[in-house]
């Protein structure tokens, strides 16, 4: 891909910034979203002169809000990709293979699926005013790969369950204090403060830093698999009535009702 129309691109002194540039989405990625966001990472994988990678979103509001349920509701899906297929799955296992650190550089919402991403990065820095937090349930989705599996190894079984059965939203510092988050700064400080890190970590042996990240993937490369079943059944799941509720209720601003549902789990 040569052209970027989602994302934004650039190298400065070893560090590659990579940004979700839909700030009137809220960050929120499509298919072509995803698409470009893997040819940057692989582009910043190939690249001998990137040490380290930050992942954020345009603007002060949102770092990114999961997938763009608008689009979802205009199409049914996320829109056309390069493949034809909507790659995200494949986009969560590049961010951890890309043998180099991925700083998260949380500016705003990291909502959803775009909290997944977060989470899925080696470290994250997170200003003042970011807001964490899940919102599949309530828009009819799921991640039951990294988004459940991976966070719980992060915050534990009990938060893990608490940010997936509730829904509920937090702030920067509860997510510190959760171990979600690194460090916490005023937005104003956020690019300079991921630029400490990453000089940091470009004084480091490049070799021993990949080996060291190989190696905390491996202890929790399992979850791969059931990502991979997870995505199945979600896409499954969002060709149902239940799920189509969830989506309506988003775009018309309405609390969703998925009272006739119940007896489906009750089975």
């Amino acid at each position: 891909m040569s052209s970027f129309e989602d994302v934004n691109y650039e190298v400065e002194r070893g560090l590659a910034w990579i940004t979700i540039d839909r700030e009137d989405r809220y960050n929120a990625f499509r298919a072509r979203t995803v698409d470009e966001l893997m040819a940057a990472f692989k582009r910043a994988w190939a690249d001998p002169e990137v040490g380290v990678v930050c992942l954020t979103g345009a603007g002060e509001k949102a770092f990114c809000a999961g997938g763009d349920q608008k689009q979802r509701a205009q199409t049914g899906d996320y829109g056309p990709s390069e493949t034809g297929l909507f790659e995200v799955e494949q986009l969560h296992r590049l961010i951890r293979q890309v043998p180099k650190p991925v700083i998260a550089a949380v500016n705003g919402y990291a909502i959803g699926g775009g909290h997944v991403l977060h989470v899925l990065c080696d470290l994250t820095i997170a200003a003042d005013h970011a807001v964490f937090g899940q919102n599949g349930p309530r828009v009819g989705s799921f991640d039951a790969g990294f988004g459940t599996a991976y966070l719980a190894r992060i915050v534990g079984e009990k938060r893990a369950r608490e940010i997936w059965f509730l829904c509920r939203r937090y702030d920067a510092h509860t997510a510190m204090q959760w171990g979600l988050v690194n460090e916490v700064v005023p937005m104003a400080q956020l690019r300079d403060a991921v630029r400490g890190m990453a000089d940091e970590i470009l004084a480091l042996s490049p070799t021993a830093i990949r080996f060291c990240k190989q190696s905390f993937n491996a202890e929790t490369e399992h979850i791969a698999g059931q990502a991979s079943l997870a995505f199945t059944g979600l896409h499954q799941f969002t060709e149902s009535a239940e799920a189509a509720e969830g989506v309506a209720a988003f775009n018309e601003k309405r609390e969703p009702d998925f009272s006739s549902y119940r007896a489906a789990v009750s089975a």
